[in-house]
């Protein structure tokens, strides 16, 4: 059976533009602070009544013109999120009635940051299965919307956005190679949300506790994610007989500027092998990958035959890389 290759990319990012004078105007930051420790300059955020569903919708409809498809062509979608526009439906459902896609069926994974990346190999596994020829894998999260905006230290790290990208059968040679992943559930109270599951269902008491926010250990969370970022990245390339200084580029998620910093300055690779986007965009959670890769080929940093690694960590705590080579499809 044939791998699977990525044939298209397309992103969708809403129109307000959050900068870091803006949120100094609120918060007890500053634009030098935030800049100096995150990489970040400014982020998006969805305008009222934009939902992580209309976000990906307008990213698959863009993705389909590109490859010159119609809706009914594509077999599946997965949707990678923690933001879904309700608990059910799935998010893959409702962007799969608002696009049109007539023909597929689809379904919602949670991994947090790292749940495009493990979309990305499930989809992979049903085109090389030879189940599916076309697999449309969406990476979309309204990060606005469960954001303490009063809270410094997640306010301005994260922004909204979406990505989606066609997963299609390779050409022989080309296409996905290889991928691992891990989970270490010991570190789920580092990067969570309180309230809102079965666990502590959603009541008068939890919002006036502010438990439906996003809180986060930050201190072992970096450290968990400069460590794990490299480690996946050498494992995977290591395990197909290649190292770290054959990869064109490493597509990795985009949470803060100094853990790339650092992967790149243990993997021995020259910095601008390590694609970046957060100065622009900040963390978009799972649609940090598509908008890095799409910034990538915008700027013609890849080719046919390059070997690119694409890695991500994040809340479970989950992590994981995938190994490509990269080129078209079989058309």
């Amino acid at each position: 059976m044939p791998a699977a290759t990525i044939t298209a990319v397309a992103t969708y990012l809403p129109d307000q533009v959050v900068s870091n004078t803006d949120l100094q105007r609120t918060l007890d930051t500053t634009d030098a602070w935030i800049t100096s420790r995150t990489g970040i300059r400014e982020r998006r955020r969805g305008a009222p009544g934009e939902t992580t569903s209309t976000m990906g919708a307008h990213a698959v409809s863009r993705l389909l013109e590109k490859r010159g498809l119609a809706p009914a062509d594509v077999d599946a979608i997965i949707v990678a999120t923690i933001t879904p526009d309700m608990v059910f439906p799935a998010t893959a459902c409702l962007i799969q009635d608002q696009v049109g896609l007539s023909n597929a069926w689809g379904f919602d994974l949670s991994a947090a940051c790292s749940g495009f990346l493990y979309a990305l190999t499930t989809g992979a596994q049903m085109i090389s299965s030879g189940a599916h020829n076309r697999v449309v894998v969406v990476g979309a999260d309204l990060m606005s919307a469960i954001i303490d905006q009063d809270d410094r230290t997640t306010a301005v790290l994260f922004g909204d956005g979406a990505g989606a990208i066609l997963l299609e059968p390779a050409d022989p040679g080309y296409g996905v190679i290889g991928f691992q992943h891990r989970v270490d559930g010991s570190g789920r109270e580092d990067l969570y949300m309180r309230a809102g599951g079965s666990l502590r269902p959603a009541s008068a008491e939890t919002v006036a506790a502010g438990e439906h926010y996003l809180r986060q250990n930050g201190r072992a969370v970096f450290k968990f994610a400069v460590r794990r970022m490299a480690e996946c990245v050498e494992l995977v390339v290591q395990q197909h007989g290649y190292t770290p200084a054959d990869l064109a580029m490493i597509i990795p998620h985009q949470a803060n500027q100094r853990i790339l910093d650092a992967a790149t300055e243990r993997l021995g690779i020259a910095p601008d092998r390590m694609a970046s986007v957060l100065d622009r965009y900040g963390n978009t959670t799972d649609a940090t990958l598509p908008l890095a890769l799409a910034d990538v080929l915008e700027r013609g940093a890849l080719h046919r035959g390059d070997l690119i690694v694409f890695v991500a960590v994040g809340a479970g705590l989950t992590s994981g890389a995938l190994l490509m080579r990269w080129g078209s499809g079989n058309r």
